[in-house]
C-alpha cells in the first residue's frame, strides 16, 4: 500500500503595516505536512525565499513538490511569525463566511 498524502494545513500570520500606523493584516499559507509547528517552520522558508528572490531582483521560487509556496512579496509588511497560528486546512471559502465581516 502506499503512503497515504500528508494533510494539507493553513498557516495564519498576522501582518502589520510599516509604513500606515494600525494597519493590519493577516497572510495565510497553505501546504502539506506532518504537523502544525512544521507547517508553520515551511510557510516561513517560502516567505524568506520569496523575500530573499525578490530582494535580489529574481523570480520567486515556485513549484515545491509539497504544495507550499508565495505567490509574491509585498515590502512594507512586517510578519509575525511567533504569533503565527497553524491547523488542518479545511474550506478555502471558510474566511468567506457572513459572520466574519459586516457589509
Amino acid at each position: 500500500m502506499g503512503a497515504m498524502p500528508l494533510p494539507y494545513f493553513e498557516v495564519d500570520v498576522p501582518i502589520r503595516s510599516t509604513e500606515m500606523t494600525g494597519v493590519r493584516g493577516l497572510h495565510v499559507f497553505t501546504g502539506r505536512a506532518d504537523s502544525r509547528s512544521a507547517a508553520v517552520r515551511i510557510a516561513h522558508e517560502v516567505y524568506d525565499a520569496a523575500r530573499a528572490a525578490t530582494e535580489a531582483g529574481l523570480e520567486i521560487p515556485h513549484g515545491r513538490p509539497d504544495g507550499w509556496g508565495a505567490c509574491g512579496y509585498r515590502p512594507g509588511w512586517e510578519l509575525d511569525w511567533p504569533a503565527a497560528t497553524a491547523g488542518r486546512w479545511t474550506n478555502p471559502y471558510r474566511w468567506t463566511k457572513p459572520s466574519t465581516f459586516e457589509l
